[in-house]
């Protein structure tokens, strides 16, 4: 048997510049993402404006994301990643064009707001491109052998960012504003474009040139809909954010249920992602390719069990924990999942697959938003939380019964074979 080794994928050079590439990004995309809430709100005091931004990023990620995952099987992935990274210069350029003093004082409200949520949109077609183009190319920078420690660095990668990049948007605000905020993010995004040549060109694996859009676009989705690995892996995730999150009503328990004000709101987020972080970085060490469905399905299964005690807590305590623990589960599912779908994926497929990956993932969490606050209007939010994650119980229990594909996965044997592959 190999040797788990927590460095594996870190041992490749063109690994680590894509990791610095991909939290140069991601930093500086949910930085932006939560400046630019906060410059539309405070241009409007319209809480319907915070909704159409993300409307304006959603729509366009979600059904374009198929026709992108065929234009990115089919091109090569590094020109196309750079491509998509000067393109997100631009919007960031832009973005922190219609900030300054000068557009400000010279431009009607409306106006900047129109460029705004241009801006945004534009952005939510480069989102459907990014996902399965990020997707493809990790799986021609490492060998397969690597798969698994490549896709907890990554993961890793954009769970930390994600969670930095939040933190800092409102300390920056603060701090130097908006306009230079967006300079800052502007900054990173060019930094990110400087180091992605130092990744090399790769080969583009489909060849299947004769094939029409419409009959590309229907192999994806109908090899993720017959693999049941796969598809239930995917359901399981879309399911436990969709109905078993909670993030989007934090606001909601600090205030009224625990009475932790603004302080309080930040530690419940704190507690979910610092659980996240820890777990996928413990799977560096911890091997998942063993029994890898039995513990996909006990991590979900953690998720929505820590998240009903969660709901059920009166005290500030308690949530904390509950909080920390759904995001160690969280975070283990994560990197099994994406661990299963690298290892499981054909290569000539892979922008496809990424980019229904991309659909189940993006679509729940902007729709878990919209559940979570309609649930807590209707029921409340403690009973909504806990009748989430009964959800999430109860969809990893029917999967476990009905999909022994996904139940008695073992991806211990592919990585072993692919190793030896690489020794000899």
């Amino acid at each position: 048997m190999a040797k788990t080794d927590p460095y594996a994928a870190l041992r490749f050079k063109e690994f680590n510049i894509f990791l610095l590439v991909r939290f140069a990004l991601v930093f500086g995309w949910s930085m932006q993402f939560l400046v630019i809430e906060w410059q539309v709100y405070d241009l409007t005091n319209s809480k319907l404006s915070l909704a159409l931004i993300g409307a304006c990023e959603f729509l366009p990620a979600f059904f374009l994301a198929p026709f992108a995952g065929h234009i990115v099987d089919k091109k090569e992935k590094r020109s196309l990643f750079t491509l998509c990274i000067a393109l997100f210069s631009l919007i960031s350029f832009g973005l922190f064009w219609l900030t300054s003093d000068q557009i400000e004082n010279n431009w009607s409200t409306n106006s900047i707001l129109i460029g705004i949520y241009s801006l945004v949109f534009f952005g939510g077609v480069l989102r459907a491109f990014f996902g399965p183009t990020i997707f493809s190319l990790i799986a021609l920078i490492v060998p397969k052998s690597a798969y698994p420690n490549a896709a907890t660095w990554s993961s890793s990668t954009w769970k930390g960012a994600s969670v930095f990049g939040a933190l800092c948007s409102g300390f920056l605000i603060a701090w130097i504003g908006v306009h230079y905020t967006l300079g800052i993010i502007f900054g990173l995004v060019m930094l990110a474009l400087i180091l992605v040549f130092q990744i090399s060109k790769k080969p583009v694996l489909n060849k299947a040139t004769n094939e029409s859009i419409k009959e590309s676009l229907k192999s994806g989705i109908d090899f993720v809909f017959n693999d049941k690995v796969i598809l239930g892996a995917l359901t399981l995730d879309m399911v436990a954010v969709l109905f078993g999150g909670a993030v989007a009503i934090f606001a909601v328990f600090a205030k009224d249920v625990l009475d932790a004000g603004p302080r309080g709101f930040g530690i419940l987020n704190a507690s979910l992602s610092s659980g996240s972080i820890l777990a996928m970085v413990a799977t560096t060490y911890i091997p998942i390719t063993k029994n890898t469905g039995k513990k996909l399905l006990i991590a979900v299964f953690g998720f929505g069990l820590f998240m009903i005690l969660f709901g059920a807590s009166k005290l500030l305590w308690l949530s904390v924990i509950a909080l920390f623990f759904s995001g160690v589960f969280d975070g283990v599912s994560m990197v099994v999942r994406q661990t299963i779908l690298q290892l499981k994926t054909p290569d000539h497929m892979r922008g496809r697959v990424g980019a229904v990956n991309s659909m189940f993932v993006g679509s729940s969490n902007e729709l878990g938003a919209v559940e979570s606050g309609v649930a807590a209007r209707i029921f409340g939010a403690p009973l909504a939380v806990m009748l989430g994650g009964s959800v999430t119980l109860l969809t990893v229990l029917v999967i476990n019964y009905k999909n022994k594909p996904l139940r008695e996965l073992d991806l211990q044997e592919d990585v072993e074979e692919k190793f030896d592959e690489l020794k000899s």
